[in-house]
This record gives C-alpha cells, structure tokens and sequence, in this order.
C-alpha cells in the first residue's frame, strides 16, 4: 500500500482528463539536459490533457513560457489516461521518466521516488510552492518532502441531466442511497438510460465502489484498511453489496462494459448528447462532455454522493484527488522554472477561465463562474473528511486489483466478498 501519510484521508480534487502527444524519449533520464550546440535546452512535458479545451490552452501555454525563455523548447506529449499510466509503467522499469510528468501522487508517485526516479522539489520550490492551497500539496508530500505541484484540486460526484431528471418525475437530487436507487428505477420506467459507465476502463466504475466504503464504512476505516492490509471487514462487504444492487437495476446504457470514457461513444458523450442521465465523475466532466459530445449548458447539474443509510461515513467525506506535475531527477532549471511558470496565479486565472479547474492558487478563486464548478468548491470547502483516488493512494499493484475486482463485481463475475479477499490478499503481497 502506499505511505500512509500520503493515502490517509487527507485530500481532494481530482485530474483534469486531458494529456498531450507521443515523441521519442530525449530528455527521459540520464546526464544530458538536452541541451543543443546553441544552448538551447528542451524538455519533454508528458501531460493526459487529450481534450479540449485544456489540450489547446496547455499547448498556448507552453508556447507562452517558450517565448518568456527563448532558449527553452518544449516538447509536448498527450496521452489518454490509461494510455499514460500504462506507458509509464514501463518507462519506471526502465529507469527513465521525462522531464515534466503528470502525476496524481500517492502511492504510485511514492513507488518512483523510491525507485530513485523522481527529483526532490522541496528547496527548489520553497519560495513560491509555499503559496499554494494546502489541501492541494497533500499528495505529493512524502516524508515531508515535495515531491510534485499540483495544477488543480476537485472531487468526484454525480452529474446529471435536469431535464433527464425532471422528465422521470425527481424532482431534487437524491441525498440517500435508497432515494438514488428509486431515481434509478423512475428513470428507467421512462425509458432512460439512468447512468452512463466507461466500463471498459475500470477505473470510473472503482468510484463507485470507493464512496460506498467510505459511506458504510467511513473514511477513517479506509484509512486503516489500508495501514492494516485488510479490506475483508463487514462495511467492504457491505459497500460491494450495495453496488451489486445498483447492478441488478441494469442502470447502465447498452454495451458499457466495452465503453471508453472520453470517446464520441463513451460515458462523457453519453451524458454531453442526452442519452443518460448521470455519471459519476471528477470537476473535469462538463469540460469532456463537451469536448465527446454536445454537453448540455444550463441542464447540467451537480450532487455529491449520496449518504448510505445506516452507513458511519458522512456525505461531507469527500473522494477525488487532484492533477500535479514532477520532474524526473537531475531534470534541467528550466523544468523547475516551468512548474514555477505553471503555478503562477496568471497561468492559474487562465486555467480557471478556459478551462474550468478549480484553482490552487488563492488569488484565482474569483474567476471561477460556472455554477457547478462554484457546486463543486463549495463541497470541497465544507468537506469533513478526504480520500485520494484509491488507485493512486496505493501501491500500484493494489490500486490495480481494486479497479479489476469492481469490474469484475459490476461484470458479475466476482462476488463482494470475493473483492474484499482479492484487495486484502494483493495488499498482504505488498508488504
């Protein structure tokens, strides 16, 4: 698992799913900056903004910087999310990480620093890191050191259709898993597709299973399920029990299991075109609806996830994490002085206004004006407890079982007790 400093319920926010386009590794690893025979100096900035308009605004940026440092050259890379993780994987096994990296810190973040991977950022940030949203730095401390700067801070929860919702009778969003379990079924009798699910990629169905364990459980007790190695406790049981329900319902739309998240027939285009009515999914989702499909303006709502009856967990204990950056170690000046560059309450106000983050930035929280993302900050201010994604917050191989065994229990295939015992013996090999 990972560091229990770092996975401990101390978090929020969440990654704009955005990244940028595939070159040869140059600046990845050993003693050349990729400093040219001008004096030029080029890094390598992997990032997963795919979509628009983040992927349009970061390149602008990009060539912002280039044109504040005229013998800096950037060299973008933007992959899909689970394209990137992959792919990263292998470039930890070979020793070599670009320059710039997108990061969610945690325990996967923890795994390449122990690896000797990543760069020690604590001094070299210090004068202006320091500045930052508190809650924002959290995943990226390990030991007390940075590790990583974030870009942005969110959470996941529901968006949904307000015409979708007022056409099936709901009147208001459910605040109780048994008041979102007959919106479900009300949606249904009218003939609408409840819930959209990137089925295929795994990690949007974990959500699910996730805020469960923290509703019935609580956050504490995800904590020290993770501190102790063991995830078979009744609340675990139960949250895969409740899932199993949501299951039964068929909530789904047709042929999910094999659905992408951010392709024109994903779960983002499903909910952006009309075709469902919900999607569980981090302060990034209006921005991918509408780069997948239409979107839908003012019909697009936000609620947190609902309160589980009975359950110790509150509906203030938040689940999300947030996007950052890292450099590989012995990365060039110029990388630390881009994260400087990326972090300034300038780039921050451009990133608020174009693209809809919430900021890290105190100063920049004024120009938030989407009324969902002002519905989302506010949950976030008021929030009483916090969990990084578990598939960042822990070990890799951990993360990675948790995401296999929800598929497998929303497949049908594995039962919640059966993905209790398959996180718990994962998490034991660990040790």
């Amino acid at each position: 698992m990972g560091d229990p400093a770092l996975s401990r319920r101390g978090f929020l926010a969440a990654s704009a799913a955005a990244g940028l386009g595939m070159t040869a590794l140059s600046g990845c690893g050993g003693d050349s900056d990729g400093e040219s025979s001008d004096g030029t100096t080029t890094i390598e900035w992997w990032n997963i903004s795919t979509t628009e308009p983040a992927k349009g605004v970061w390149a602008g940026l990009a060539k912002k910087f280039e044109g504040q440092n005229p013998k800096v050259k950037i060299k973008i890379v933007q992959l899909e999310n689970d394209a990137y993780k992959s792919k990263m994987t292998a470039l930890i096994a070979s020793g070599k990480l670009p320059d710039i990296f997108h990061t969610w810190g945690g325990g996967v973040l923890k795994q390449q620093v122990d690896a000797g991977l990543v760069e020690d950022l604590t001094d070299k940030t210090k004068p202006w890191a320091d500045g930052l949203l508190e809650v924002a730095k959290e995943p990226y401390l390990l030991d007390d050191k940075v590790y990583g700067i974030p870009f942005d801070i969110g959470m996941i929860g529901f968006w949904y259709n307000k015409a979708l919702f007022k056409q099936a009778g709901i009147s208001e969003p459910p605040t109780t898993w048994g008041a979102f379990l007959e919106a479900v079924s009300k949606l249904k009798s009218k003939k609408i597709t409840p819930i959209a699910l990137a089925g295929k990629e795994k990690w949007p169905g974990m959500y699910y299973w996730a805020y469960l364990a923290m509703r019935t459980a609580g956050a504490e007790a995800v904590q020290k399920a993770s501190d102790d190695k063991d995830f078979t406790g009744a609340g675990f049981v139960e949250a895969g029990a409740h899932l199993k329900t949501l299951v039964d319902l068929q909530p789904f739309q047709k042929g999910f299991l094999n659905a992408a998240y951010s392709t024109p027939t994903g779960q983002a285009a499903a909910v952006g075109n009309g075709k469902a009515a919900m999607e569980l999914m981090g302060q990034w989702a209006p921005a991918v609806q509408a780069d997948s499909g239409k979107g839908l303006g003012d019909d697009l709502g936000f609620f947190p996830f609902p309160a589980v009856e009975g359950g110790k967990g509150a509906i203030t204990e938040v689940f999300g994490g947030g996007g950052g950056h890292a450099l590989r170690r012995g990365a060039p000046q110029a990388a630390v002085d881009f994260l400087k560059f990326f972090a300034s309450e300038a780039t921050d106000l451009e990133l608020v206004k174009k693209t809809g983050v919430i900021p890290v930035v105190p100063n920049a929280e004024s120009a938030i004006t989407d009324p969902n993302i002002k519905a989302v900050q506010a949950q976030l201010n008021a929030a009483t407890g916090f969990q990084l994604y578990l598939d960042q917050a822990y070990a890799p191989a951990v993360g990675q079982e948790v995401n296999d065994s929800v598929a497998a229990l929303i497949a049908g295939s594995k039962s919640p007790e059966q993905v209790t015992q398959s996180i718990t013996q994962i998490a034991k090999e660990e040790q």
